[in-house]
Order: C-alpha cells, then sequence, then structure tokens
C-alpha cells in the first residue's frame, strides 16, 4: 500500500480527539503512572523543534506504561503569567490576556500534531481566576505560618522590566529576562522563607531518583557550609564596645588573620568609621553602589577598597587588625564581615598586595616562598600542618587543628560552631500587572490581614492601561476602585496589595491540580493526591534544573508539613533534555533556537512535508536525549526513508505466515532478540539506540525476507507505535484487523536469547580464512576437520606444525 502521510496521520490525530483511547480513568482505578512535562510558557512564537524533544520524549514511557495497562496521568497545560507575557502584549500594543489565549491556541494546535496521549480534559492554565484562587489560597497558608513576610529592603531591580527581580533570576549581573544590568534598589516586597527549609531541602536529595549533575547544582545553590562564628571586637566612634561577628570555614586559619573586611553596606561601617575617613568612605560607598547597578562581579580581580580608620582586636592573638570596606565581600553572604587571611585565600592576597598588607603563612606546604618580610609571595590553598599558630603547631589544619581551634573559641566565649546557608530568602513580589495578586489588606489600625479564604480568588482587574511604572509600585495601585476596601477584621477602610506574585507562583503546584483541576471547592483531593502523587516520571529541559524545581520542593515541603499533602517531594523520578542547537544566520554560530537568532525551525513546516512520525523519531534519534545535539535537514531525510522503507515492507500481506503455519526458530529469535534491545535502550534513556535496533532488524527482515508470525509481527508494531503512533496504528488496524488500544506492551522470552551456536574464527598463519559456526561447546577433535575443509586450498601443499584451538571462538593452523 502506498503511505499518504497526510490522510493517515489526519485520520489518527481525528480520531484520538474524537475519542482519545488513552485517557485516565478515574482515580484508584488500577495501578497508576503519572507522567509529567514540564508545562510551556505560550510564547507568541510558537513551538519550535526544541520543545518536540522533550514532549514525545515523555509521550513514549507514557504510551509504554499505557499499553502495560496503567492508569495513565498525562497532562498538559499552560505557564501564562509573568513578565514575558506582559512585555510581549507590550510590544504588540494588546492586552496580555488577549495575547496569552492566542498564544495557547497556537500551542494547542501545535501540540495536537504531536500524537501525544495527552488528556486535555486535565488541562490547567495559570491565568485562570479559578486556578490563582489556589495559588493565592497557598500563599495564605504560607503567610499564617510565618513563611511570608514584608521587608524593604534592596533588591535587583531592572530598569528594563520596571520590576524586582529574585537573586536566582539575575544571571551575571543581568536580567535573565531581558539581558538589562540589574541595579540595586531599595522596595518595598513580599519574601517567602526558603532559607527555613535549607536543610529540608537538601536531605530530600538524597532519596531522589535524579542524576548526580541536577542534584550537585541544587545542593550548590543550596551551599551549605559548616565553621564557625567568631566575634572580633573594635570601639565605636562613641567609645562603645562593638562586636564585629564573622564567619569563617577555615577558623584554623584565624593566626594568620591580618585585616578584618566589611561589606560597604553593612549597618556597622557609619558607627565605626572615624570622623577624618567618612567622606573618603562615603564615596566609596557610592561607588560601590553605581558599580554594582552596572553588573560589577564581586570577584573581579582589580581589588578595591579603603581603610575605615578602626581596627579589631583577633580574640586569639589580640593583634589589633585595620578594618577595611570592600566591594568583594557582600551584606547577604556570611555577617557581611570577613576575617583576611591573605597568606591562604586568592582574594585577600589581591586586597593585601593592593593595599601593601602583611601576608603571614600559617599552613605548611609544598613550593611556599617567602619575600624578606616573611611575607608570602603567593597564596597556598592547599592541605598541611599548621605553624605559627602558638599551641596549634604540628596539627593538620583542616582536621585536627580546626576543631581544636574551635573548641578553644567556644569555651572562651569568642564565638560558636554554626551552620550557613548560599541561599537566600526568595524575593516574592513584582511590581507589575501581569500576575496573581498577593491577598493580602494593608489596613492602619489591623495591619496587614489576610483576604479571607471564602473571598478568593482576588481577581485581577481588568484594565486598559497596565504597563509598569518604574517607582517601585504596581499599576495596580492607580486603580483606586480595585485598591481602596474594607477591612476584614475591623470594616474599616483599608488597601489591597499592589505587588503581584512571580510568574514560579503558578508553576510551583501546578502538578498537584492536573488529576482534579475542575474541583471547585479545594485545590486537591486528598484520594487524589494519596493515589497520583508524586509524579512518576517528570521531563523537561535542564534550563529548570536549579529554580523551578528548588521553588516547587520548596512549596510541597510547607505543605506537607501543614498536612495538605501527604509527601514532601513532588518529582519521583526527573529527567532533564538537551537542548535542540541550530545554526544562527545572524552569528555564524550553532546557538540555541531563539527567533531573534533567526535559527529557529517551525515543527508545522516538518510535518507538512515530512509528517509527524518522521519528526518524532527524528528528535529522539539525533542523540542521547540528555545531551545537546545540533538540528541537520539531512538526518531527518534519513528517518523518512527508514519509515517508508518499514511501510512498505509491513504494509505487505505477504511478511504474515498464513494461519495455522510455524514461524521459523531463527525469525522468532531474532524479533526476541529485537524486544529485549529495544526495551532495555528504552529502559536506560536512549531511544536513540532503540531506533538503532529497530533498523537493524528491518535490514534483517528485508535481506533474508523473513516471513513474521501474526505474535511476531504485532510485537514489532506495537514497539515502534511508541515512536511513530499514527503508522503504526494504521498497519495495526489493516493488517491485523484490530486496534492499537487492544494491543498490550511487547515481552521476550529470556529463553529464546540464549544461543546454542558459536561462530568459529579459523585462521592460516594468522590471516582469516573462513568462518565457521558449530554447536557451542564442540572440541577440537569435532571442529577441525570441518575447519581443514573450508580452508583446503590454504593448507595443500604445505605442512602443519601446530594447532592452536580456543572453544567456541577460534582455530588457527601455522604451516610451512
Amino acid at each position: 500500500m502506498k503511505y499518504d502521510i497526510k490522510a493517515i496521520e489526519g485520520k489518527w490525530q481525528q480520531r484520538w480527539q474524537e475519542n482519545n483511547p488513552a485517557k485516565t480513568r478515574p482515580t484508584g482505578n488500577g495501578k497508576k503512572f503519572y507522567c509529567l512535562d514540564m508545562f510551556p510558557y505560550p510564547s507568541g512564537s510558537g513551538l519550535h523543534v526544541g520543545h518536540w524533544r522533550g514532549y514525545v520524549l515523555s509521550d513514549i514511557y507514557a504510551r509504554i506504561k499505557w499499553l502495560e495497562g496503567y492508569n495513565v496521568l498525562h497532562p498538559m497545560g499552560w505557564d501564562a503569567f509573568g513578565l514575558p507575557a506582559e512585555n510581549d502584549a507590550i510590544k504588540k500594543g494588546i492586552h496580555p490576556q488577549e495575547g496569552t489565549a492566542k498564544n495557547i491556541a497556537t500551542f494547542k494546535r501545535q501540540l495536537k500534531h504531536i500524537g501525544a496521549i495527552y488528556d486535555w480534559d486535565k488541562e490547567v492554565n495559570t491565568t485562570d481566576p479559578e486556578y490563582y484562587k489556589w495559588t493565592q489560597w497557598i500563599f495564605l497558608q504560607m503567610f499564617n505560618a510565618g513563611l511570608a513576610y514584608e521587608s524593604n529592603m534592596p533588591i535587583n531591580w531592572c530598569p528594563s522590566c520596571l520590576t524586582g527581580l529574585a537573586n536566582e533570576e539575575v544571571t551575571q549581573g543581568a536580567c535573565e529576562r531581558c539581558g538589562t544590568q540589574v541595579e540595586e534598589k531599595n522596595i518595598r516586597q513580599w519574601v517567602l522563607r526558603i532559607t527555613d527549609y535549607a536543610q529540608k531541602l537538601l536531605d530530600g536529595l538524597d532519596t531522589l531518583a535524579w542524576s548526580d549533575n541536577i542534584k550537585a547544582m541544587q545542593r550548590n545553590w543550596i551551599g551549605k557550609s559548616e565553621g564557625a562564628e567568631i566575634i572580633f571586637t573594635t570601639h565605636g566612634t562613641d567609645g562603645s564596645v562593638i562586636n564585629l561577628p564573622v564567619y569563617t570555614t577555615r577558623p584554623d586559619t584565624i593566626f594568620g588573620v591580618t585585616f578584618l573586611v566589611m561589606a560597604p553596606e553593612h549597618a556597622l561601617v557609619d558607627a565605626i568609621t572615624v570622623e577624618e575617613n567618612k567622606e573618603e568612605v562615603e564615596d566609596y560607598r557610592n561607588m560601590v553602589q553605581s558599580t554594582r547597578s552596572m553588573g560589577r562581579e564581586v570577584d573581579d580581580k582589580d581589588k578595591t577598597g579603603v581603610f575605615t580608620g578602626s581596627y579589631a582586636v583577633n580574640p586569639m592573638t589580640k593583634e589589633s587588625l585595620p578594618i577595611y570596606i570592600a566591594d568583594y565581600v557582600l551584606s547577604g553572604y556570611g555577617t557581611g564581615i570577613i576575617m583576611a587571611v591573605p597568606g591562604h585565600d586568592e582574594r585577600d592576597f589581591e586586597f593585601a598586595v593592593a593595599f601593601d598588607l602583611d601576608r603571614i603563612q600559617v599552613i605548611d606546604g609544598p613550593g611556599i616562598k617567602l619575600d624578606d618580610d616573611l611575607n608570602m609571595q603567593e597564596p597556598y590553598t592547599g592541605d598541611g600542618k599548621l605553624i605559627n599558630s602558638g599551641a596549634f603547631d604540628g596539627l593538620d589544619a583542616k582536621t585536627e587543628g580546626s576543631k581544636k581551634i574551635i573548641d578553644y573559641i567556644v569555651e572562651h566565649g569568642f564565638g560558636h560552631r554554626t551552620v550557613k546557608f548560599k541561599l537566600r530568602d526568595w524575593i516574592f513580589s513584582r511590581q507589575r500587572y501581569w500576575g496573581e495578586p498577593i491577598p493580602l489588606i494593608h489596613c492602619q489600625k489591623c495591619g496587614v490581614v489576610p483576604v479571607p479564604e471564602n473571598q478568593l480568588p482576588v481577581v485581577l482587574p481588568d484594565v486598559e492601561r497596565y504597563e509598569p511604572t518604574g517607582t517601585g509600585e504596581s499599576p495596580l495601585a492607580a486603580i483606586t476602585d480595585w485598591v481602596n476596601t474594607t477591612c476584614p477584621q475591623c470594616t474599616g477602610p483599608a488597601k489591597r496589595e499592589t505587588n503581584t506574585m512571580p510568574q514560579w507562583a503558578g508553576s510551583c503546584w501546578y502538578f498537584l491540580r492536573y488529576p482534579n483541576p475542575h474541583l471547585a471547592d479545594k485545590p486537591w483531593d486528598k484520594k487524589d493526591m494519596e493515589y497520583w502523587l508524586p509524579v512518576d516520571l517528570y521531563i523537561g529541559g535542564i534550563e529548570h534544573a536549579i529554580l523551578h524545581l528548588l521553588y516547587a520542593r520548596f512549596y510541597v515541603k510547607v505543605l506537607h508539613d501543614l498536612g495538605y499533602v501527604p509527601f514532601d517531594e513532588p518529582f519521583t523520578n526527573l529527567f532533564n533534555q538537551g537542548m535542540v542547537l541550530k545554526l544562527s544566520e545572524k552569528s555564524g554560530l550553532v546557538e540555541k533556537m531563539s527567533k531573534s537568532k533567526g535559527n529557529v525551525v517551525n515543527p508545522d513546516d516538518i510535518v507538512q512535508d515530512y509528517g509527524s512520525d518522521a519528526l518524532r523519531m527524528y528528535m529522539m534519534f539525533m542523540g542521547p536525549p540528555e545531551l545537546d545535539c545540533e538540528w541537520q535537514d539531512a538526518g531527518l531525510e534519513g528517518i523518512r526513508r527508514f519509515l517508508l522503507k518499514f511501510w512498505n515492507q509491513f504494509s505487505d500481506a505477504g511478511i504474515l505466515l498464513s494461519i495455522g503455519a510455524h514461524e521459523d526458530e531463527l525469525t522468532t529469535r531474532r524479533v526476541h532478540k529485537f524486544m529485549r534491545d529495544f526495551q532495555d535502550r528504552l529502559d536506560h534513556f536512549k531511544p536513540n539506540t532503540a531506533i538503532s535496533a529497530a533498523m537493524e532488524l528491518l535490514n534483517d527482515i528485508t535481506a533474508s525476507n523473513m516471513k513474521l508470525s501474526r505474535d511476531s509481527y504485532e510485537k514489532v508494531v506495537v514497539a515502534l507505535s511508541v515512536l511513530a503512533p499514527h503508522m503504526m496504528s494504521e498497519l495495526i488496524e489493516t493488517v491485523l484487523g484490530k486496534q492499537l488500544a487492544t494491543c498490550t506492551w511487547p515481552t521476550y522470552d529470556p529463553a529464546l536469547l540464549v544461543q546454542d551456536t558459536a561462530t568459529i574464527v579459523v585462521q592460516v598463519n594468522g590471516k582469516l580464512r573462513a568462518n565457521l559456526i558449530v554447536k557451542k561447546g564442540s572440541t577440537q577433535q569435532e571442529v577441525e576437520p570441518e575447519a581443514k575443509n573450508l580452508v583446503h586450498k590454504w593448507l595443500e601443499g604445505h605442512e602443519i606444525v601446530k594447532v592452536v584451538f580456543v572453544a567456541d571462538r577460534l582455530i588457527s593452523f601455522v604451516v610451512r
């Protein structure tokens, strides 16, 4: 039969749309498999082929479990609030709601081409008030539990997006959304206490079947360190004693401290700066704020700083140490004050050289060079024994030396052991329009009051003008009819909170809503949670390996602790696929696909020319799915040839044995070997090599003109249906007279994979002359006569002086 791509794929997509055979069954109906995609932000440019890589991958495993009889939940939805949607709408001069609706319609149309077994009855949209009602409800639970607080604080401000950003949304000093260098700005914010969960977020990683790489990225972001907080003392300008707490992970180096450095914005700077240094200190602080706003990196090699005029006392040595402020120390890390050990820290060494400060050696190590003043000529950061450290000399610095010095510090009241995290509390406010309103009310009498739960959702007002103000206030602040309200407690006049939530708010919990997205009186049902969650397989891009996963895990842990869900980790198994790259017309480089770079491949065009099955298979064949790969048109052509060859072979009824006829044993063994290889490779997330196994099978069937039993035929076609569902559904219907929905995932018989023959290599004077198939375990006496017969012409006229025999592998004749 001729394969009419458009007709056949159109036929099956229409059928699946009208009657989805893989529709999710009710909760509790059999063994379950929850397969989840990281739902997309519906951009104006639509899907590109890179999106297909993750969506096809998840569909493969959803289809396998469906064919195995599992109750499969494989949903799709839209992460549609946030800056990208609002900025896109501003450019187009339309309302974000209008732009979002159009983009979702485009994405939904494109997604149906994939042929994935999505249950569209489970669709969610983060901008739907019936959805964000529960996003607001979750925020209220955090607020009531003391996990949300209001703070006037210096934050990352994007002068282009005109909003505050969380630390996680800034990359190398720039806004991750638009690339503009951020500024530091004091703004009233709502903040979530994610730091309260730092240790739980670390501990939970040990229970997850995630890649070591992803877990390492999470651990590094949380940044746990164990050390000591040591109290240095100084005098304020008023003569009072001021404690300067210093956090360090290297207390063993305290005898090498030659100065202290404070963050320029530290609250104690004014209190310790002497009068004659104040102007210079203030000028430096202004300069730092300006350069940080321009994206200055704090680990810049060109160290700058200024002396405060004050000195601190080292509690161990009683020495007097100058106190500087410098921009390589940040107030948000540790205590905002460091004890500088230039002999054993690179940044401190650079600062000491710049300001001609001592660089004392306190750890012995190889290759250390000192100048005439016994200052180190370069920092030594390796292990070694303590020296110049009083009673602690000779101890291993990082182990016994560190422990005994901390013990001494604690015993004498100079400080205490402590644990610090790099993770900062999560800035949760955005000064923009297109986001969930924060459900709080400000009353002059009662303070900040939560909106009563029976008044949720607080609906985002429909406005004509929604552009950001840049003042630190959301555009909502100007909508007086919406802002002015009454206090739920005293019924007096009050005002609504006008900041909105970040885009992350809706994506932190969407997977909890999918099992029952139309539930009206609660965010989820207890039975749904107990049956469907945690997610069995979560697939998405590596770009979400830190922020989304960290925030979602935080939400779930909070909800678990508050008694709302029976689990504390949302995603049992996680797979992050690599990006699809393509040559950029503008830069001439192979880069991530982007409309602005002119290197986007539209899947609509590929489906039109090659069909959905060809694109599905090519996305899986491009290479290991966890790695980035480059789009090549030639590879797509190769997949099309394979599919057409497969169709030509398998649509011919002559491939099938007549009913009652027996299949050749070699054919049966070959099909079972294929099933073993195909299954094993998919189990290890190697769909590219699984496709190679299918190609090898087709070559063998074609070369040997194999005749298949109906069972073997069905095994092969059903197996490949997870990759090419349209073609295989058509073959199952037209050739076998049944439906894919009535088939089951094929298995193999391990007994049929046990080989009872061996191929013996036959050599003469070390050269391969023949191959001989013999019964496994044959002796030399059994093999030698047949081997001689095969290589007779190379033995004739020669004397055999030696025969080397290796059972099941080789027989070699040495002649002269």
